[in-house]
């Protein structure tokens, strides 16, 4: 027994070393994620970027693999959020017409949406005594990570926490959107997706995707139109609020 437990830390030492090992671990937390969303009938709750997220800490913590380490085998993955940004542009070309319709009704929510998220995010921030540097990290919190984390740095905020407070917004806008939407009898795709993308960006997206294709596609343009705002607004309220 000792024998095969010195053997099996020996692969697990070799295997940690790869950096193929931890791209195929969250590749495969995803997968498992997925299975079990679809296993719940698609429930908000059981969003598959939270159960991943949830299987790869706790293996994390559980082998005590740090996290420069796991990034440094995963990194592929988030290389892969700048050409997914770029491609945000293609739901808002797809449905240019039907944007063109309803142009005012848009640019109000995306103004109001944008907004709320900054102004209201900065001000709890400063109620409960977070610093300049933390406030700054959390301004961009509803845009998607690339976008975020940019922002956070031209701004002196740690994108390390940006990236974490962009991936719980994410979360938690996908879990409770479908939930509060219904309680405001809100039936119009357009809108439900809007919302979405405008609050929670890209794992909202995905979730607006899973439900109704009109509602992802106006969840991606929400989210590219919300990117481009914020990336104005954000300074801007941060100096008022800071000052």
């Amino acid at each position: 027994m000792p024998t095969s437990v010195a053997d099996a830390a020996l692969i697990w030492s070799y295997l940690a070393s790869q950096p193929l090992l931890w791209l195929t671990a969250t590749l495969a937390a995803y997968w498992l994620g997925d299975r079990l969303f679809r296993a719940s009938g698609r429930s908000s709750l059981a969003n598959p970027v939270l159960i991943a997220v949830i299987i790869l800490g706790t293996v994390l913590a559980l082998s005590g693999t740090s996290y420069p380490t796991y990034f440094d085998g995963a990194q592929f993955v988030h290389f892969m959020l700048g050409p997914a940004t770029v491609c945000l542009g293609l739901p808002l070309y797809d449905n240019l017409s039907r944007v063109r319709q309803a142009l005012l009704p848009v640019l109000a929510a995306l103004v109001a949406g944008s907004l709320t998220a900054v102004v209201s995010a900065l001000l709890i921030g400063r109620a409960f005594g977070l610093n300049h540097d933390q406030l700054a990290s959390l301004a961009p919190k509803s845009t998607t990570a690339p976008v975020a984390i940019g922002i956070a740095e031209a701004l002196g905020g740690q994108p390390t926490l940006t990236a974490v407070l962009v991936l719980l917004t994410g979360i938690f806008g996908a879990v409770v959107a479908t939930p509060v939407l219904n309680l405001l009898r809100i039936k119009d795709w357009r809108a439900r997706g809007f919302a979405l993308g405008v609050a929670a960006h890209g794992i909202g997206t995905a979730r607006a995707f899973q439900v109704n294709e009109t509602a992802g596609a106006f969840a991606g343009i929400g989210m590219g139109l919300n990117a481009v705002l914020t990336a104005v607004l954000a300074p801007l309220v941060l100096r008022l609020v800071s000052g």
